[in-house]
This record gives C-alpha cells, sequence and structure tokens, in this order.
C-alpha cells in the first residue's frame, strides 16, 4: 500500500493539531509537514514533495490563495485541498483559477477531509456540497451577450492559461511572446474587466463565460 504524504498549512494551532492527529492515525497517510503560514512554501514544497496539500486560506504573512498558486508554478502534480471557513465566491473561484484542487469547508473536516485526500489522490476534486452547487451555479449562468466586455482573441487566451495556473513566462513561452507583452495584455483585460489582479480576472471571466 503506497504511503500519501499529506502536508498541512494552517494558522490555528488547535486545529492544526487535530487535523495532525486525524491524518496521521490512517494508516496509508504520513503528515509530511505542517506548518502556521506559507511564507517559505516553496522551499518547504522542494524539499518534502508531498502528494496533498491542505492548504487554510485565511494566514499571516500569505494567504492560501497566494499558495496554492506557488505549490502550482512549482509542481503542478501536488494537489491541493483548500480547507476552509470561507464560501463566498470571490475566494473560491480565486482558490480555483490558481489551480486548487478541491475545496472543503472546516465544519465538514470529520466526515469529509480524509475521502477527500483519498479522492483526489484519484483525480477527483472533492468540494463540499455547498461550494459544489455555487460552483455548478456559475457555470449554467446565461452566457453574456458576445463582445460585451471587448476580450480579443489572444486576451481570452492568455485569461485561459492564467486560469490554468501558468506564470506569465509561462504563457510567453507558450505563445511565443515577452513577458512583457504577457503583461500589457493582463493590464488590458483587468481594465476591461474592472479588476485588480488575476485571480480576480479569472473569476469574473469563468463567471461571465468568457472562458
Amino acid at each position: 500500500m503506497k504511503t500519501i504524504a499529506v502536508t498541512i498549512y494552517e494558522d490555528n494551532e488547535k486545529l492544526r493539531d487535530v487535523l495532525n492527529m486525524l491524518l496521521g492515525s490512517v494508516e496509508d497517510f504520513h503528515v509530511s509537514g505542517s506548518y502556521s503560514n506559507c511564507r517559505n512554501v516553496t522551499a518547504e514544497i522542494l524539499t518534502l514533495r508531498p502528494d496533498v496539500v491542505i492548504m487554510d486560506i485565511d494566514m499571516p504573512g500569505c494567504s492560501g490563495i497566494d499558495g496554492v498558486r506557488m505549490i502550482k508554478e512549482l509542481d503542478v502534480t501536488i494537489k491541493v485541498i483548500m480547507h476552509t471557513v470561507f464560501d463566498d465566491d470571490e475566494k473560491l473561484f480565486a482558490c480555483l483559477s490558481n489551480g486548487a484542487d478541491g475545496y472543503l469547508l472546516k465544519r465538514d473536516t470529520s466526515l469529509q477531509l480524509i475521502p477527500a485526500i483519498r479522492d483526489v489522490i484519484e483525480g477527483g476534486a472533492p468540494m463540499s456540497p455547498g461550494i459544489a452547487r455555487k460552483v455548478l451555479t456559475a457555470f449554467h449562468k446565461p452566457k453574456l451577450s458576445e463582445g460585451e466586455y471587448h476580450i480579443t482573441e489572444r486576451e481570452q487566451q492568455v485569461l485561459n492559461l492564467l486560469a490554468r495556473g501558468f506564470s506569465y513566462r509561462m504563457i510567453g513561452i507558450e505563445y511565443s511572446i515577452s513577458p512583457e507583452t504577457v503583461k500589457r495584455h493582463l493590464k488590458n483585460i483587468y481594465q476591461k474587466l474592472h479588476v485588480q489582479c488575476g485571480p480576480e480576472a479569472v473569476a469574473k471571466a469563468i463567471r461571465a463565460k468568457i472562458i
């Protein structure tokens, strides 16, 4: 039986201890690391190379939204399950657009966390029931009239790769353009969508059926 290495990022010490005990009690799970923040997530993930990361969102210094992005830029094969109290649309879609593989609410931890880890290893996308409904609702919304935001074909291509977790450099390589050109496209996208950053742009583009 293959051991599943799990790394935890959770700033609540008591909950972090509970997660350590819960996951440590499962025969084929191994808690490879447990941290109160993800300020050093790149170095830690490079060292530990876990199979699955359990990631809180609201942590000091560096949010879990940034944490999942950095992990996916490092290694897209590492599975990241967001583990949070937040069920609002903006945080949900920011996490998903940055590459999160699952999204569990902390109130569902006792029943769903262990099955969720097994599910994500098998290629699933585990979500708390309420979260899954939000995602389905977003994708079932009527498509906006074509051209309402005046997003060009290239801008749509950039948005698609951004939603898949590609960095500026990776997008540039994909389309044989410079990182500066990518940044110009993104600046135009932000202005057209009336947003301030990449996660917001992707979240709005998904909800608006632009991508």
